[in-house]
């Protein structure tokens, strides 16, 4: 009587231990998780595929683009977690896509091998810290340079621009930067800038007397470029690195990785770097 009792016992709890999950259970996990209210408005919505599907594993990543949902498949991942859009828009509107082959292509691989993906971009900027500067702050090392710990500005030892750049190109796993400004110029000033904020929030950082190069994501031509351009022309000691967008913020997709390890149990989770989304000739 008292080992059918065990047995009894011992079921439930087992069935409970061995419970599938879903993409849904993980984003109501993630939204437990963050330090931020969720919003109502925003791009942190399913993308593709059933969120109530099991999951087999998850692969999180900056871009969803065709070589990481080849590699998410090949490592057994069916739920993908990405930064930034996969269709190509910030909202990911689809309508002018339909008969587009790029497009029907990408969708079909998604569809064959059943992948649901959810981007997760506006919860992770807002949640504090916020896990994109978060991760570059470890992958960069500046954390002790930060200027009354802030993740943005930063006073380091005086160096200059060709030092520096070799030394974001290794840490970051660049051929190459984009510089903006003067190749020959010291400094001591840096402020950070990730992603692609906008061409009006940069000039406003560049235009403090606490930085001197910013290291940035992306921008147009015609709004940061030409701001730094002229101010070099003035004799002002600014420049700007640009990193592209991919590796100004995938650190912190990094991070996410190990964030959600901390409150996803019983399910792989991989971290996919991205190839750069332009070869320098």
């Amino acid at each position: 009587m008292k080992s059918l009792l065990i047995i009894l016992l011992i079921i439930p709890f087992f069935s409970f231990a061995q419970k599938t999950q879903t993409p849904e259970d993980i984003v109501a996990l993630i939204k437990k998780n963050v330090s931020c209210q969720w919003m109502d408005e925003t791009v942190d919505t399913f993308k593709t595929g059933d969120p109530k599907s099991e999951i087999k594993g998850i692969a999180v990543c900056m871009f969803a683009d065709m070589k990481t949902l080849q590699r998410a498949v090949e490592l057994g991942c069916n739920f993908i977690i990405t930064h930034e859009p996969i269709f190509y828009s910030h909202l990911d509107k689809t309508e002018s896509l339909t008969e587009d082959a790029v497009y029907k292509a990408k969708r079909k691989y998604i569809d064959d091998n059943h992948l649901t993906v959810f981007r997760f971009h506006d919860h992770i900027h807002s949640t504090s810290p916020d896990g994109i500067y978060e991760g570059m702050l470890n992958k960069l090392g500046w954390r002790k340079y930060a200027v009354n710990n802030s993740p943005l500005y930063f006073e380091m030892p005086k160096t200059n621009i060709s030092d520096f750049t070799e030394s974001l190109k290794e840490k970051l796993g660049l051929e190459s930067v984009r510089l903006v400004g003067n190749p020959d110029m010291e400094f001591t000033k840096v402020g950070l800038a990730v992603g692609a904020p906008g061409g009006s929030r940069h000039i406003t950082m560049l235009g403090q007397d606490n930085v001197e190069v910013m290291v940035a994501g992306e921008a147009s031509e015609w709004e940061t470029y030409s701001y730094v351009n002229d101010a070099a022309t003035q004799g002002k000691n600014k420049a700007v690195l640009f990193l592209g967008h991919v590796k100004s913020e995938e650190a912190g997709m990094e991070y996410c990785a190990e964030w959600l390890q901390g409150f996803v149990k019983n399910t792989p989770i991989h971290f996919i770097e991205n190839e750069l989304n332009f070869t320098e000739l």
